[in-house]
């Protein structure tokens, strides 16, 4: 897995240009079964990615935390909101709630992330390649294909079986 990591953030770059161009075109004219496209190869690639081998999206990025989130998990920690925002979020340049630092204060030395219950929703939804309306989201994709080696491979797959 870490052969895979060192390599990813080059592929990714190598591949940039190409994924732009792609996606560019993606956005003007969707195909219709994009979405059960995307859940195919969504679900085909994590029936072989153990997440768990790599955990680089805790590692490298912070999700956002919606006010749902900061509710859901402070209450797992027998917290008030507040207790948990001023512990452990600070507020992003887009006034969004974010972790005040990376690595995830969360993950542990195993991977294992230690609210996966009560995880924030953009956790449980990394990478986001089985979104519906995919398409909309293709710059968060292309920033996701170089942290997630799943998406990476989705993306790969994604451009074979809807050449544009």
């Amino acid at each position: 897995m870490k052969q895979i990591l060192n390599n990813l953030h080059k592929l990714a770059k190598d591949k940039h240009i190409e994924n732009k161009k792609y996606f560019d075109k993606l956005k003007k004219k969707p195909p219709k079964n994009l979405d059960y496209v995307m859940q195919d190869l969504h679900d085909a690639e994590f029936k072989k990615t153990d997440c768990l081998q790599c955990a680089n999206c805790c590692k490298t990025t912070g999700p956002l935390f919606t006010l749902a989130d900061i509710e859901r998990i402070s209450k797992s920690f027998r917290q008030k909101p507040q207790q948990f925002i001023d512990q452990y979020l600070r507020i992003d340049e887009d006034k969004d709630y974010v972790l005040k630092s990376v690595p995830c204060t969360f993950l542990d030395n195993e991977n294992y992330c230690m609210i996966y219950d009560v995880r924030p929703k953009a956790c449980r939804e990394f990478p986001h390649t089985d979104r519906k309306k995919f398409y909309q989201i293709s710059d968060l994709t292309l920033k996701n294909v170089a942290i997630c080696p799943a998406a990476y491979n989705i993306v790969e797959e994604m451009k074979k079986k809807l050449p544009l």
